[in-house]
């Protein structure tokens, strides 16, 4: 079979609210260390934002995964804050350009998601055009990504799960922050497992934290790397620490089925400085934490800490847990759970 190549550029258009046709223009150059997506709306980064993070959350359901080129969106009329039918449109002119999806003339796109990372498409807003050239309409025409090329639903094939470490601030906003790790099989293995890790939404500092810690304790499974794509999503991203780590790793690892269930939600906190090692380390705040932690558990609760915390645990800790219903458990090292 002859290979054709991605084209260099290419367009997708959709319909706004007020009427207008706007042209979402994707291009492709080497990455160079460069970010994998741009986003480019003049005088509305917040959308700039939004786009890639939707087209990041939309990429986890490709069977293939290729990080050489970086891809540049832009669009050439800026949609109202509460418009989200170009979704769709950003997505597949993000597949269009690097050869994922193929359309002989210019589609036009209308559907949103809340839910990309597991390939679905739940509706669109607007009314269909009468336009020359193809038409795709999210919702009952397109209910998920693999419909584009005849494929049953990717979202079978994506395994997502929460867990949930605490936030503290030492004020009335602490409560149980979440992270969720969605990973999706590679048919071959990326060139470097970081570049296979999308952090939607996150800052830089953030991003390579959370790829480092998945990386390393990836390569502490002895068979885990180059076998995933994976997407991780925060309930909230402006904290500072590392306490999430172990929460993150645990998400990871159950995603993956490298741990058993808990019967109720997996609460944990912990970092590590050498998670290819599988060893845990302690963090700061172990009085408050744990007692935010206390204050929120609930029936099936399975809680992790650092192995340090054991002797500093207000006395009683552990039974008031499980008069809760949920379990402790003081850890060194991962994987022995």
């Amino acid at each position: 079979m002859n290979h054709i190549p991605p084209p260099a550029a290419a367009s997708c258009r959709t319909l706004l609210a007020d009427g207008r046709i706007a042209t979402l223009t994707a291009t492709r150059r080497p990455r160079a260390n460069r970010a994998d997506v741009k986003c480019a709306v003049p005088g509305a980064p917040q959308m700039g934002e939004r786009m890639a993070e939707v087209v990041r959350l939309a990429r986890l359901t490709e069977h293939r995964f290729d990080s050489r080129d970086q891809v540049v969106l832009s669009i050439d009329a800026v949609p109202a804050p509460q418009e989200r039918d170009w979704e769709l449109a950003a997505v597949l002119a993000d597949r269009l350009v690097r050869g994922v999806w193929h359309c002989p003339t210019v589609p036009l796109a209308l559907g949103w998601s809340d839910a990309w990372q597991l390939g679905r498409v739940d509706g669109h807003d607007g009314a269909a055009p009468d336009t020359e050239g193809k038409v795709v309409l999210g919702g009952g025409q397109l209910p998920h990504l693999g419909a584009l090329t005849g494929h049953a639903d990717p979202a079978a094939a994506v395994s997502a799960v929460r867990t949930w470490f605490p936030l503290h601030s030492g004020g009335i906003n602490d409560t149980l922050g979440w992270v969720e790790v969605s990973v999706f099989p590679l048919d071959a293995p990326g060139l470097e497992e970081e570049d296979t890790i999308a952090v939607p939404g996150a800052d830089a500092v953030l991003q390579q934290a959370v790829r480092a810690a998945l990386a390393g304790a990836r390569h502490f499974d002895g068979r885990g790397l180059g076998r995933w794509r994976s997407v991780v999503r925060f309930s909230e991203t402006r904290f500072q620490g590392d306490s999430y780590q172990l929460a993150l790793v645990m998400a990871d690892r159950l995603a993956r089925g490298r741990e058993f269930v808990p019967r109720g939600r997996l609460v944990a906190t912990g970092t590590s400085t050498a998670w290819h090692a599988g060893t845990v380390a302690t963090v700061e705040g172990c009085t408050a934490k744990a007692e935010l932690i206390l204050r929120e558990a609930a029936q099936g609760d399975r809680v992790l800490v650092p192995a340090a915390w054991h002797e500093q645990l207000p006395a009683g800790y552990e039974t008031a847990l499980r008069a809760r219903g949920a379990s402790l458990a003081c850890i060194a090292r991962i994987g022995l759970m």
